[in-house]
């Protein structure tokens, strides 16, 4: 692919615009094949727009804020930053949008303006889930609350792209969040879900337990959009928590400030190596385009990280290969009902 244009939400995050247009500066400063169109008030994206080579400025008048319900919002607000760049994505001019705004509203957004691929019942935000000693990919991380197995099943079927794309894994292994490893664990929904995917998930290797997100063993683990949500901000708030307590007993005593000033280095290491902000947010896995949604306290290196990535996936038709996919397991379920 020799252009790549990204849109960039201009409002989306707790911090914007400055992050915002701090972060898609170094984004360009990085990725030199990068495009980028910017959405958001006229007097902010035009001035940047003027000042930045390889941006062109989309100016929109109105803003979707946190608290909106999402999908009325994008159905009431079509001139937002997130409706019109999604917009421009469906009309082609973009391969790909980015936004650190409201997640419900970006895909609501992405879902109702660029559309589903073809035979995906629900789409799914995954991300790449970092570990001390592994990495994975966890879905559904939000979208869906409620669920039926088969949704899971292609949860776990377009997981496994994302972990061949995002982790470089030939043949991911593929977990059922549960609350034991045995089949019979859990309740009616996740004995019924395990079965479905033991039939028609490649490589699904079983039931995964909370410490699995932590400790690796799996390459994808697949939830509910409830259970998902909730386990991913257990999971960060369990590290924020170790890092505050690391911090305090560094600064508890002279003692202690000494040997936190051996180990400063290696500490800042390992933090960056679990740090959310490397891998540039969460993507929607099921609709026509690339979508990526940053965290809504995202700082300007996240934003940063957000853009590549979502230049990252254009670049290796994240898309296309999740149609193949898809594709793929319904013929595969059509010649097991003849």
């Amino acid at each position: 692919m020799s252009e790549i244009t990204v849109v960039v939400d201009a409002l989306g995050g707790d911090n914007a615009p400055d992050v915002v247009l701090e972060g898609v500066a170094e984004a360009l400063k990085q990725d030199a094949s990068i495009h980028v169109i910017l959405t958001g008030p006229e007097e902010l994206v035009v001035s940047f727009a003027d000042a930045h080579d390889r941006v062109e400025a989309v100016p929109t008048t109105e803003v979707i804020e946190m608290g909106e319900h999402p999908a009325n919002a994008v159905r009431r607000k079509k001139d937002s930053s997130i409706v019109v760049g999604c917009r421009l994505v469906k009309e082609g001019r973009a391969q790909g949008f980015f936004s650190a705004g409201s997640t419900g509203a970006c895909m609501a957004a992405a879902t109702l303006v660029i559309g589903r691929i073809k035979g995906v019942k629900r789409p799914a935000i995954a991300s790449v889930v970092p570990a001390p000693n592994s990495r994975l990919i966890f879905t559904d991380m939000g979208a869906n609350a409620d669920c039926k197995p088969e949704y899971l099943v292609q949860f776990g079927q377009m997981g496994r792209v994302y972990a061949q794309v995002a982790l470089g894994v030939d043949n991911p292994t593929v977990g059922l969040l549960n609350i034991g490893e045995e089949e019979t664990k859990g309740s009616k929904f996740a004995q019924e879900c395990h079965a479905l995917m033991k039939e028609q998930v490649p490589n699904f290797i079983g039931n995964a337990e909370g410490r699995s997100l932590a400790m690796g063993g799996f390459d994808v683990i697949v939830t509910d959009g409830f259970t998902g949500n909730v386990a991913l901000k257990v999971y960060e708030g369990v590290g924020m928590a170790m890092l505050q307590g690391i911090k305090e007993a560094i600064y508890s005593s002279t003692k202690a400030k000494v040997g936190g000033l051996l180990i400063k280095d290696a500490l800042s290491e390992f933090k960056k190596k679990v740090s959310a902000d490397e891998y540039g947010g969460a993507q929607l896995l099921g609709v026509k385009g690339v979508c990526l949604i940053g965290h809504g306290s995202s700082d300007a290196h996240a934003i940063c990280s957000g853009v590549l990535a979502t230049a990252a996936a254009i670049e290796q038709d994240m898309p296309g290969k999740l149609t193949a996919a898809i594709e793929s397991a319904a013929a595969l379920g059509d010649e097991a009902g003849e």
